[in-house]
Parts: structure tokens; C-alpha cells; sequence
């Protein structure tokens, strides 16, 4: 994952943490965190300081703090200096345990931020973790919408005027919602997930030609919208063309790729009388099916003898109720 990218204020990570603030050199706005990673310094209090890195907030649970008080005063003393002296981004204190007065002295020398947790320390870095890498993720913006429909995150692309937002607002309507029109934010969390999400200035808005603007959340209701999804499938809408052979059968998968994650996708034409709602819907519930390891396709083919790796859905279902 990228580490230097982007940043996140420390801010929005007490926030989002519940965390108390114990010493800050600056304005917690104004103080950046740039990388996921994290760390606890038992190593550095230990004496060995290769390969520490500043950029990492820091956690300080009670082996740590056990460790260090263990030490005579002058090794304690030296070692608080040196791991102080490297100006980690942050230290943590986990447990509610509370910062001795040296430490916040040299935090002050310092100028390193000190806040503190009743929580585990465990629990704190995995939390921490989890949100640095959504905040810090690799992303991109593309043009399409994005809706979550049972479940599945579906991200709709194609032209304008094809028809995107009319879809959303019908799929929204049938009682599933919106992420994100006209430009989504997708976000790489992961080495095969990618989460999408909507511009704030743009968020809950949805562009309809002919009537302008509105907003779905005070339309349609909370229960419309949604702020993230994770990308399960993509959907490439395009105006029928009578010249161009579409796939009628499903039985090869294709996929998109999209911050060097491949995606599931499909192209679906438009044309008056097709129900594009519909179609999404049952897309998507023929894309969780698939993930699940049936294929409506393979088994047709294994009906008509073509294949014989399929396990027909009767005899699913026989092998279900055995148990």
C-alpha cells in the first residue's frame, strides 16, 4: 500500500477513535500521518533502533510500559530519550494508562503528540489499522454510478446520457441505494477489494436531464442512501448496436480492471422496452450466485452433456438436505 500518497489529519483520527488528547505540539489539523502502519516500540525501548520509523504512530500498552519502568532510572531515562528523540508521529497509550510526567516532558521537547485509550492495544492498532487504510488508500475517481443492489456493490459506467442515473433512481425506488453519481471514488484497500464512495460536495446528489438535480437522500430517505461499498461488479451500459454479436449464454467470465484489481463485468445494451432496473437486479443476484460457485450457463451446458464438471442444481439441493 502506498504510504507517502496521501495523508490524514490526526484530527479525524481522534475523532474517528474516541481519543483523548494528553499533549499536542500544534493543531491536530494541521499534524499529517502518511503511512498504515504502525507500531509498538518495544524494540527501540530495548535499545535496537535500526529500521524505526517516525512516520508510524506508536502504542503503548503494559508490557511496554512494564518493560521500560523495570529498567534502573538512568537505562529508563536513556531509552524514553532515544525512542523520544526520533520524533515518532504519535504515541498512544493504551488501557488508560496514564503518560508519566518524563514522557510528557519529552514529548514536549520533542513536539510529539500524546494521546490515550481505555481500549486494548490490540484492539486499538487493528481499528487504527483498518481506517489508515481506507484514508491512506490508493484511488482514483471515475465517471459511472454506483449502487448497492442486495447487497452487491454495482458500479454502472457507459456514456452520458445512456442512462445511468435514470437506473439509479429506479433501483433506489425498488429499495436499494446509492453510493455515488456521475463521479465515484474508488479506493484499493486491499490486494482484491476496492471500496467506492462519492465526493463530499457531490454526495447524495443525482442528476436527472430534464429535471435537474436532487438530492435522494431527502427524496427517497435515509434508507436510499449509503456512504460505501465494496466494487463487486461492474456494469458498461451502451446503446444497442444491431452490428455488434452480444453474449447470450454468460459462460465465459469477463472482467475490468480497475487499480490493477480485476473486477467482474458485463456489457449490457439499451434500447427502448428493456428494463435496466430489472436487469441490474438480476445481475447482481446472478454475480452472487457465481461467487458462490453456481453458474447457471455451465450447468445448461452440462444438461445438454457439453460439460461434466457441474453438479446439477436438483442434485445441489439433494446434497443440501442431507444434512
Amino acid at each position: 500500500m502506498p504510504s507517502n500518497k496521501y495523508s490524514v489529519p490526526l484530527s479525524k483520527i481522534i475523532k474517528e477513535m474516541s481519543f483523548e488528547t494528553v499533549y499536542l505540539p500544534q493543531p491536530a489539523e494541521d499534524i499529517m500521518i502518511t503511512t498504515p502502519d504502525v507500531n509498538r516500540p518495544g524494540l527501540i525501548l530495548a535499545g535496537y533502533d535500526n529500521f524505526f520509523d517516525p512516520a508510524r504512530i506508536n502504542f503503548l500498552g503494559i508490557y511496554e510500559v512494564e518493560y521500560i519502568n523495570s529498567r534502573s532510572p538512568q537505562r529508563r531515562a536513556e531509552r524514553l530519550e532515544n525512542f523520544m528523540s526520533k520524533s515518532p508521529a504519535a504515541i498512544v497509550y493504551t488501557r488508560s494508562i496514564k503518560c508519566p510526567d518524563d514522557v510528557l516532558a519529552l514529548a514536549e521537547k520533542y513536539q510529539v503528540p500524546v494521546l490515550s485509550t481505555s481500549d486494548s492495544t490490540s484492539n486499538t492498532m487493528a481499528n487504527v489499522i483498518a481506517f489508515l487504510n481506507v484514508e491512506l488508500a490508493e484511488r482514483i475517481t471515475r465517471h459511472g454510478v454506483f449502487v448497492e443492489v442486495y447487497g452487491e456493490g454495482v458500479l454502472m459506467i457507459g456514456d452520458s446520457g445512456v442512462g445511468k442515473s435514470e437506473t439509479a433512481v429506479e433501483l433506489i425506488k425498488r429499495g436499494h441505494r446509492l453510493i455515488a453519481d456521475d463521479a465515484v471514488e474508488i479506493k484499493k484497500t486491499g490486494k482484491k477489494t476496492l471500496v467506492g464512495t462519492a465526493p463530499d460536495n457531490i454526495r447524495h446528489f443525482i442528476e436527472l436531464r430534464g429535471i435537474g438535480l436532487i438530492n435522494a437522500r431527502r427524496i427517497f430517505g435515509m434508507g436510499a442512501v449509503k456512504l460505501s461499498e465494496k466494487i463487486d461488479m461492474i456494469i458498461e451500459l451502451e446503446p444497442w448496436d444491431s452490428n455488434k454479436v452480444y453474449d447470450r449464454m454468460g459462460l465465459d467470465s469477463q472482467t475490468t480492471e480497475i487499480l490493477g484489481v480485476s473486477i467482474p463485468s458485463t456489457t449490457v445494451p439499451v434500447k427502448p422496452g428493456r428494463n435496466l432496473a430489472i436487469i441490474i437486479e438480476v445481475a447482481a443476484m446472478n454475480n452472487r450466485q457465481k461467487k458462490m460457485g453456481y453458474n447457471a450457463a455451465r450447468e445448461l451446458m452440462h444438461n445438454l452433456g457439453m460439460v461434466e464438471d457441474v453438479i446439477p442444481q436438483e442434485d445441489e439441493i439433494e446434497l443440501w438436505s442431507d444434512f
